[in-house]
């Protein structure tokens, strides 16, 4: 082995019996802290996330440093990828006026939902997820999952959503021109608690940008990765990343690198 390293015998046994350097020591236990919170967030998080949680722990690196570590032990955020639209503007219902504008901010909670819907394929058939979110929180304050495209899964997370957070009437709910949100039956559900519909321009995603977003998380952090047989374990899987994951343990950089319920825990105590 020395005469193929062409180093001397002497040099090797030298190196061999040298005690680890300082730096070695730090190194080793970074990329051992940097393994274990890559997977606490389940190969979810990239070097900008877990260079924050690291600082949080005590750590005082950079997110450069963070990244080289994790692309020498070969660890990579997943991947996101593309998904179909569900949208059918093709109705000759009522069309609410876009009130946001785009401009994707709320003074407090429960001011402004988002919402929007998804196809989710699984080896018995397509399902339909449907989710609102509190566009000050970015919290998931309502959700349903469907085996069909029709507006009562929309319906259903609306009954959530209320229920978990008695909106005051006044609220904005915004959503695209789907038939799903402009069909009577939702429109006559928003007007009974007062609330004031808002949808997006046609064929245009970018005034939906927070709802789309939450999708696109959502598959190129689990949907993208999983096959499952059906409906059941579609369930319980989303649950578990909706209502636990994304909701309680995923930092956010737009709300400070805090989850949606400490954004939201951080705000009853500045009221206080």
């Amino acid at each position: 082995m020395c005469r193929a390293l062409k180093v001397s015998r002497s040099g090797f046994y030298a190196w061999k019996t040298r005690p680890e350097s300082s730096h070695a020591r730090e190194t080793r236990r970074l990329d051992a802290d940097i393994r274990r919170l890559f997977g606490a967030h389940k190969e979810r998080a990239g070097s900008p996330k877990i260079t924050y949680l690291l600082q949080q722990e005590g750590w005082r690196v950079g997110k450069n440093r963070v990244a080289h570590r994790m692309r020498e032990m070969g660890l990579r955020s997943k991947v996101r990828r593309a998904y179909r639209t569900t949208t059918d503007s093709r109705h000759k219902h009522p069309v609410a006026p876009n009130r946001l504008q785009r401009n994707f901010t709320a003074q407090g909670p429960d001011q402004v939902y988002v919402s929007d819907l998804t196809c989710i394929r699984t080896r018995s058939g397509w399902l339909y997820l449907t989710i609102i979110l509190d566009l000050y929180s970015r919290l998931v304050v309502g959700w349903a999952l469907s085996d069909s495209l029709s507006h009562e899964a929309v319906l259903k997370a609306l009954r959530r959503a209320i229920g978990r957070r008695r909106p005051s009437r006044g609220l904005i709910f915004h959503s695209d021109r789907g038939v799903q949100y402009a069909c009577k039956s939702f429109r006559k559900a928003l007007k009974t608690h007062g609330f004031l519909s808002s949808m997006s321009r046609k064929g245009d995603p970018w005034d939906n940008a927070v709802a789309e977003s939450f999708f696109h998380i959502l598959k190129s952090e689990l949907v993208n990765h999983t096959m499952w047989e059906g409906y059941a374990d579609a369930h319980r899987d989303l649950f578990e990343y909706i209502e636990v994951y994304y909701n309680q343990e995923r930092i956010h950089s737009t709300l400070g690198y805090l989850t949606p319920v400490q954004f939201e825990l951080q705000t009853v105590k500045s009221a206080a």
